[in-house]
């Protein structure tokens, strides 16, 4: 069952002997749980096992003769895959395909020189800029441009959303006691010399980290693990 935020509070008061707020406010418990969270988050995400990953089919499209997508989610992390909402045979963007490269890459510059396209048997490139979430929405400059409008499937990682004690922990693979481990070893850096977190707490977070990881790093048993070959779609 998912964790609350309260409840490792609540946990981690245990360990700290202090069942109600006196030297630890909650709000500094708190905020020592979310940086543990947004540190285990991050890893979490390079993993490549989509736990997070979001497919939007409503906000974003392209517009005709126009060089940026529109509608892109603020709350952009890592962008997953592009490519037209519907992708049947009969469909006007059928083999649509956007394909990501560099802004000023020889290819995407000669690109943005074209004439606007046809959205069909299509290769359009992206290039993402900006600084993306929490800031802002990324923007995703593309080329060539297309004579008529193209509604996308737009599948991306997001950044996690603000937390408070209410929240439920964003974190797969039963990671109540990393997060537990990093808050004690934060909240006493409160009460050491220099103020640095407690090292054998840390220790034993970044040991149950290295677990949970290694637990996360496959989400499928059925097939075994492969690349694809290069050129494996020539063959």
């Amino acid at each position: 069952m998912a964790t609350t935020l309260a409840v490792i509070e609540t946990q981690v008061r245990r360990q700290l002997q202090e069942a109600s707020a006196s030297f630890w406010t909650s709000a500094e418990i708190i905020d020592h749980e979310i940086t543990g969270i947004k540190d285990l988050w991050r890893d979490t995400v390079d993993l490549k096992q989509e736990h997070y990953l979001v497919i939007n089919t409503t906000d974003v499209s392209l517009a005709a003769s126009t060089g940026t997508l529109t509608g892109v989610p603020v709350g952009v992390h890592k962008i997953y895959l592009i490519e037209p909402r519907d992708i049947s045979s009969d469909s006007a963007n059928h083999g649509l395909i956007f394909t990501p490269l560099d802004y000023n890459h020889k290819t995407f510059q000669m690109a943005r020189s074209m004439d606007a396209v046809d959205p069909s048997n299509a290769t359009i490139y992206y290039a993402i800029t900006g600084q993306g979430a929490p800031v802002n929405a990324p923007t995703i400059y593309i080329a060539p441009q297309v004579n008529s409008a193209v509604n996308i499937s737009f599948a991306y990682v997001p950044v996690l959303d603000t937390m408070t004690s209410t929240s439920v922990v964003p974190i797969p693979g039963e990671a109540d006691n990393a997060i537990i481990y990093w808050t004690i070893a934060h909240a006493l850096a409160k009460d050491r010399e220099g103020g640095g977190p407690h090292p054998e707490w840390l220790s034993m977070y970044a040991t149950e980290k290295t677990h949970l990881l290694q637990s996360l790093g496959l989400r499928q048993l059925q097939e075994l693990q492969y690349v694809d070959a290069v050129f494996e779609e020539y063959w």
